[in-house]
C-alpha cells in the first residue's frame, strides 16, 4: 500500500486550499490514478491503520441490495453511514426514516427509465462480461443527473467500468471526490472486493484494481492525522478467502468473506466531514 502513502504525501505537499460544502476547509490536488494488483492473492487493505473489513463488506452487500435504507447495515452492526441517515437529515432531504436516497444501490439496482421501467444495471454487468466479455461497454453508474440534488451528498465513486481480456478481469472506478484520510481506504478495499466478486460469478481471474481520482482533498483537520500515519511502515498485505460455491453475486453474504493474515498498526480517529 506504498501507492496510497505516497498519495497522501502527494496531498500534503501539492494540495491546495479550497473551501467545502462542510465549512472543514481542505487542500486538493486533481485527478491522481492508483493501480493494485489482485492477480497474486494479495488484498489491498491498508495496513498502516487498522479499517474495519465488516463495514466494508457489509455496505457493498447492501449496494447489491439495491436498498437505501440503511436498516440492513444496522442490523449487521455497521453504523458508517448513520450520519447521513439522521432523523434532521432525513427530513430536510424529505425522505423515510432512515434513508440516503438514490445514491448508489439504487442507481445499480434500480435506474428508473423514461418510459417508466428501469434497469439493473449489476444484472446488466455480469450478463455482458458473460456473453460479450470483449466489449468496452461493461460500465455501471451512479450519477444520474436527475437525483444528485435530491440527495444529502451525491455519489463520490459515480461510475466503475469492466475489462476482461484472456479470461481476466481489471476494473476501473472514477471517483469525483476523494476523501483521502477516510474515504479512500475504504474505497479501496470495498471496489477490490467488489472484482473479487465479479471475477467469481464470471468464471474469470481478478486482474487489476485501477482507481481514478479527480477532486483528491485532506480536510484540514486531517493533517496531523495524515503525518503520523506517513510515520509508519507498510505491512504484508493480508489475503482474502471466498466462499467458492458462491455464484450468484446476489447470494452472498459477509460470511462467505474470510480476511486472512490482516495485522495493521492501530486505527487513527478522525472526524467525518458532514
Amino acid at each position: 500500500m506504498r501507492q496510497y502513502l505516497d498519495l497522501l504525501q502527494d496531498v500534503l505537499e501539492n494540495g491546495q486550499g479550497k473551501s467545502d460544502p462542510h465549512g472543514v476547509g481542505s487542500i486538493a490536488v486533481c485527478g491522481r490514478t492508483m493501480r493494485f494488483d489482485l492477480s497474486k492473492g494479495e488484498f489491498p487493505m491498508l495496513t498502516t491503520k487498522k479499517l474495519h473489513f465488516k463495514s466494508i463488506a457489509i455496505e457493498l452487500l447492501w449496494f447489491l441490495r439495491g436498498e437505501t435504507n440503511i436498516q440492513f447495515m444496522k442490523d449487521n452492526k455497521v453504523s458508517i453511514w448513520d450520519e447521513w441517515a439522521t432523523p434532521e437529515i432525513c427530513q430536510k432531504m424529505a425522505l423515510p426514516e432512515g434513508d440516503v436516497g438514490r445514491i448508489y444501490g439504487a442507481q445499480w439496482r434500480h435506474w428508473k427509465k423514461t418510459d417508466g421501467g428501469e434497469i439493473d444495471q449489476i444484472k446488466n454487468l455480469i450478463n455482458g462480461l458473460k456473453e460479450h466479455p470483449d466489449w468496452r461497454r461493461h460500465m455501471v453508474t451512479a450519477w444520474n443527473p436527475e437525483d444528485v440534488d435530491k440527495v444529502f451528498v451525491a455519489p463520490c465513486h459515480g461510475i466503475f467500468k469492466c475489462f476482461a481480456v484472456n479470461g481476466e478481469l481489471s476494473l476501473h472506478l472514477f471517483q469525483r471526490s476523494a476523501d483521502v484520510f477516510l474515504g479512500v481506504p475504504y474505497n479501496i478495499a470495498s471496489y477490490s472486493l467488489l472484482l473479487l466478486m465479479l471475477a467469481q460469478v464470471t468464471g474469470m481471474k481478478p486482474k487489476e484494481f485501477i482507481h481514478t481520482m479527480s477532486d483528491v482533498h485532506l480536510y484540514n483537520n486531517h493533517f496531523e492525522q495524515a503525518r503520523e500515519q506517513l510515520k509508519r511502515k507498510p505491512k504484508k498485505l493480508p489475503q482474502l478467502v471466498i466462499n467458492p460455491e458462491t455464484k450468484d453475486i446476489f447470494d452472498f453474504k459477509y460470511e462467505d468473506f474470510t480476511l486472512v493474515n490482516y495485522e495493521a498498526d492501530p486505527n487513527i480517529k478522525a472526524e467525518v466531514a458532514i
